[in-house]
């Protein structure tokens, strides 16, 4: 296993797939207030980074490429800022969140993450929903959620290899957890987007991103079938979060591809100890 140094802020720091260039005839879509906007031509995202709604920290998507990345990593899409405002010898502008954690490590490079990828956005059934889920919180998921987009193991751990600052939410509550990761388990509860857990919620992800709407968000459970994350991930989604990322393979899924858990509760140096439980 090769060593990978990662960026900590507030949960595990991961960035987004290494990509090779899309061919820039092949149209792109991207996440507009928390919703999938196009498909457009290049002509046209050209105009959207000179008027501001395309960043490069905006999750963007064209067909061969694997997952939702940030548009500043990918490199047809790079010229887009050095003919505007970037110098070409400038790396592309991350979210700025405050870190906390020191570096870990985490294995890469695992053959088998494809095959694991089609296993976490396989359709079992189950339609989207923007409501809470009030049922038994294990059992089968849909494959999207409304607003935010779900990604997989292979987009999280080569999130990693580009160092992109985010925050991890661990909403099981297991004896065993991702590096890194904040306990968030009272994001789960059922109830509304009225109720007092998302008023606390909303109070705590304040503090943690220096409200900054756009920064990333990483939430999971256990596996494609717990609802607990999805029910995180839709509060942050109703707070105004455009950048939410819903692990839906979760521990089950990060274990399978070989990489490690540590156990819960243990800092990494240098960490703070932060969780959010609803009163």
């Amino acid at each position: 296993m090769r060593r990978l140094a990662m960026r900590i802020a507030t949960g595990l720091m991961l960035t987004v797939l290494p990509l090779a260039a899309a061919a820039q005839s092949e149209p792109f879509y991207m996440v507009e207030n928390g919703q999938q906007g196009g498909p457009y031509s290049m002509d046209q995202l050209a105009a959207k980074v000179q008027s501001g709604a395309l960043q490069q920290t905006t999750l963007v998507w064209a067909g061969g490429m694997a997952d939702w990345t940030p548009a500043g990593n990918v490199p047809a899409l790079q010229g887009l800022w050095q003919a505007t405002q970037t110098p070409p010898d400038q790396p592309p502008t991350l979210p700025e969140t405050q870190p906390t954690n020191t570096p870990t490590t985490q294995p890469t490079g695992n053959p088998q993450l494809d095959a694991l990828a089609e296993q976490e956005r396989r359709d079992m059934g189950v339609p989207a929903t923007n409501q809470l889920h009030s049922g038994a919180m294990h059992g089968p998921t849909p494959n999207s959620i409304p607003g935010g987009q779900l990604i997989t193991t292979k987009g999280l751990t080569e999130m990693v290899q580009r160092q992109m600052t985010f925050a991890l939410f661990d909403v099981l509550g297991s004896n065993e957890t991702l590096p890194g990761a904040i306990n968030a388990v009272g994001a789960a509860q059922a109830g509304s987007f009225q109720d007092q857990t998302q008023q606390q919620m909303g109070q705590f992800l304040t503090q943690l991103t220096q409200g900054k709407t756009d920064t990333p968000l990483v939430f999971y459970c256990l596996s494609v079938e717990c609802w607990m994350s999805y029910n995180a991930s839709l509060r942050a989604i109703n707070l105004g979060y455009t950048n939410v990322l819903w692990y839906r393979g979760g521990i089950e899924a990060w274990k399978a591809a070989g990489f490690q858990t540590v156990p819960a509760g243990q800092m990494q140096q240098g960490q703070q100890p932060q969780q959010f439980i609803a009163e």
